[in-house]
């Protein structure tokens, strides 16, 4: 028959769910300390403790050697004929147990020494069975009962050991009372040095994906997957659902008739909002799907590398897509597993439009490039703000004529002097080769334009008689110079003057005239 104090080990480690064992050796260890501190000795001592009778004895072991030569310490070692004295049995490599006396000596302080001893072996024993306990149940649903209230943590009975729930493992939407019964999920187990560490929570993505396979059968016998779930709890969650048979709609099944299935849920969650969304593999469809109830416009690849989408929805969904404090995207993101740039089609259309000005943005080139515009004309640009050919090719004849010193033979030289300068950077070498004949076929209607001035003088000659041949001489005068190639400079210098000189025409009336007289 057992003894009283093997009763009270056993009792004790039914309570804490330790092996017995455990409690007997922490008791001989005790002991042990107990009887050291006593005896004040150096000697390897040991405890064992008799089921029957309840005593605990306490013994001094030192191993058994040959002969004296070979003992090294006193305490620790014992010759041949030494330990046969006292057991007539021992032999060399043996151990000899000498008893100490341990009744009636040890006093309140050795009782107390044995007591925290006692105590920090179960709970070291404990603490490692509720580790070894709950280790394999992480992320698994477990049911829980609230025991307690610390400040903002729950303390709750799981069964062989206390959880602790903190305040960001809790949804906002709930409250608990002492002694009511929720489902939490093991997040993690810890080897504190107070007392095992489990952590609960209300708030991971797994309590709703355990919350669907006890509701919808089709989870819970495979036929429909939970494929990702994105979640902020006492807010929204995001579930991706995909059925392995065509003939069974993945959304409905967990909708339920009349939505009564995913209604229990959102109870089970106090009125947290669920999406339920059919899972692609397409990651174009399934961000369409994913960015609900929002309507998407279009969905771009940016990165399939990095996982970057572009998403434009109308001016009028962006709010709705974005969601409040972006929590719509941001559990989409989540669910997808990609990065989501959301943009209205209005920024969409002015980011077009600016990489289109960058692409067509005109180099700048100065006037001073460009062949046939003197030092003269250059400056009259500049002075009218007209630095750039770019912005010289731009200007109509009339915007050039309202600078003051060119008139529209200046007009005509400069447009002849651009088109040439841009026929140059597209034409290349061909056009640099093709100068010489272009400067041959000016050369030859210049000559053709100053004979047939000349014809058209001498005409004019014969028809005026011999009382205006003296108008032929100006006459020829102002052809030749209206023929002649004048630089640029010159024909904008010579328009400039043609308010003060009169013209050829006008010289010849008064010739006549004088004549008359």
């Amino acid at each position: 028959m057992a003894s009283e104090l093997y009763n009270i080990i056993e009792g004790v480690s039914r309570e804490k769910g330790i092996d017995p064992q455990i409690v007997v050796s922490a008791v001989e260890d005790a002991i042990v300390v107990a009887t050291r501190k006593y005896y004040k000795t150096q000697e390897n001592l040991r405890a064992v403790l008799d089921k029957e009778s309840g005593k605990i004895s306490a013994y001094a072991v030192k191993s058994i050697v040959e002969s004296p030569e070979q003992v090294e310490d006193p305490n620790l070692q014992v010759t041949v004929e030494q330990a046969r004295k006292l057991d007539p049995s021992a032999e060399a490599g043996g151990e000899l147990m000498i008893p100490k006396v341990t009744e009636g000596i040890l006093g309140r302080i050795a009782a107390q020494l044995a007591k925290q001893v006692i105590f920090q072996k179960v709970r070291e024993a404990e603490r490692d069975t509720v580790y070894n306990e709950y280790i394999g149940h992480v992320n698994e649903v477990v049911n829980a009962t609230v025991k307690r209230l610390e400040g903002p943590d729950v303390i709750l009975d799981i069964g062989k050991a206390e959880a602790r729930m903190g305040r960001k493992e809790q949804s906002r939407l709930e409250s608990f009372a002492v002694g009511e019964r929720i489902r939490v999920v093991i997040v993690r187990v810890e080897k504190a040095v107070k007392g095992p560490g489990v952590i609960a929570s209300r708030s991971a993505p797994e309590l709703v994906q355990h919350l669907f396979q006890t509701e919808v059968p089709e989870i819970y016998d495979g036929t429909v997957v939970i494929r990702a779930i994105a979640r902020e709890a006492g807010e929204r969650t995001k579930i991706a659902v995909m059925s392995k048979d065509k003939d069974v709609d993945a959304v409905g099944a967990c909708v339920g008739m009349k939505g009564m299935r995913v209604q229990s849920i959102i109870r089970e969650l106090r009125g947290e909002k669920i999406d339920i969304i059919e899972y692609h593999e397409d990651a174009v469809t399934f961000a369409e799907k994913a960015l609900q109830p929002a309507k998407v416009s279009r969905v771009t690849i940016v990165d399939a590398t990095d996982k970057h989408l572009e998403v434009v929805v109308d001016d009028t969904q962006l709010s709705l897509a974005i969601g409040k404090k972006g929590q719509n995207v941001r559990l989409a993101a989540k669910l997808l597993g990609w990065k989501i740039d959301i943009k209205s089609e209005e920024e969409k259309r002015q980011e077009v439009e600016q990489q289109m000005s960058a692409l067509v943005t005109q180099t700048v080139t100065p006037l001073e490039i460009v062949t046939g515009l003197g030092e003269g004309l250059v400056e009259k640009l500049k002075a009218a703000g007209v630095n750039t050919v770019e912005s010289l090719a731009d200007m109509t004849p009339e915007q050039l004529e309202a600078i003051e010193g060119i008139g529209p033979k200046t007009v005509e030289k400069i447009s002849i002097a651009v088109n040439n300068y841009f026929a140059t950077l597209d034409g290349g070498e061909a056009v640099a080769a093709a100068e010489p004949e272009g400067t041959e076929e000016a050369a030859t209607e210049a000559a053709f334009s100053e004979e047939s001035l000349a014809e058209g003088t001498v005409e004019a000659d014969a028809l005026a008689g011999d009382g205006e041949s003296a108008e032929t001489e100006p006459t020829e005068k102002a052809a030749a110079e209206e023929v002649a190639e004048p630089s640029i400079e010159e024909a904008a210098t010579e328009e400039a003057a043609t308010e003060d000189v009169p013209t050829a025409e006008s010289a010849t009336e008064e010739a006549a005239e004088d004549k008359k007289s």
